[in-house]
């Protein structure tokens, strides 16, 4: 685990991430808030490439929770079975979308709280749906997130918590509404876990990981 890096060094990396891509945008397709989170909810331990695969044909006939029910269970296996997990995951989009219709009329909730109830939705997932819809400053830390955060010296941390925290105390507050899209992207098109991109990252002369590559 890299040392915290300094308020400046944060504030010009996250300056940095900025001028490259001002308006960084999530990977997963969707079509509405709905949508949304069935999209995150069948990411976990798999590509957004590979949910964005299975779901676009998917959500043209079920994008809204009574249309998901509609289709069914077994309707719904048959969109998703390339994607890990696919039969627990089908089970938890069947019940979060029943929970939708009978408790929210249909309308997805806008808490955090009321998003980790539903099955399958964690705080990474209501974090993500908070972020990307309602553009809260939620932080949903990933496997890309950790390993930047505590390779840099960005936003440190043990857990996938500690990290989260780290980023809502140490980025500055003007950088936090889309930290998260940035470190990700940095996380998978950069600082790969097995062969990090050092020589062309823009971050070099500031990062504190210590086997960068040459």
């Amino acid at each position: 685990m890299a040392k915290q890096l300094g308020y400046h060094k944060i504030r010009e990396i996250f300056t940095r991430f900025h001028d490259a891509d001002p308006e960084p945008k999530g990977e997963l397709e969707h079509v509405n808030v709905y949508t949304l989170v069935v999209a995150v909810a069948l990411s976990a331990q798999a590509t957004d490439a590979g949910v964005n695969k299975a779901t676009r044909d998917l959500f043209k006939i079920a994008d809204t929770p009574q249309k998901m029910l509609d289709l069914g269970e077994e309707g719904l296996i048959e969109h998703i079975k390339t994607i890990g997990l696919f039969r627990q995951k089908a089970k938890n989009v069947i019940k979060l979308s029943r929970i939708l219709v009978e408790d929210y009329g249909g309308e997805v909730p806008n808490s955090r709280a009321a998003l980790q109830s539903l099955p399958g939705v964690g705080r990474k997932t209501a974090n993500v749906v908070l972020n990307m819809w309602w553009r809260y400053p939620a932080q949903a830390v990933d496997t890309h997130i950790f390993r930047v955060g505590n390779r840099t010296g960005i936003c440190p941390g043990k857990n996938v918590d500690a990290v989260e925290r780290a980023i809502e105390d140490n980025i500055p507050t003007d950088f936090q509404l889309h930290a998260h899209h940035w470190l990700i992207l940095h996380g998978r098109y950069h600082c790969k876990a097995r062969k990090p991109q050092c020589p062309t990252c823009i971050i070099r002369d500031l990062c504190e990981f210590e086997d960068k590559t040459l």
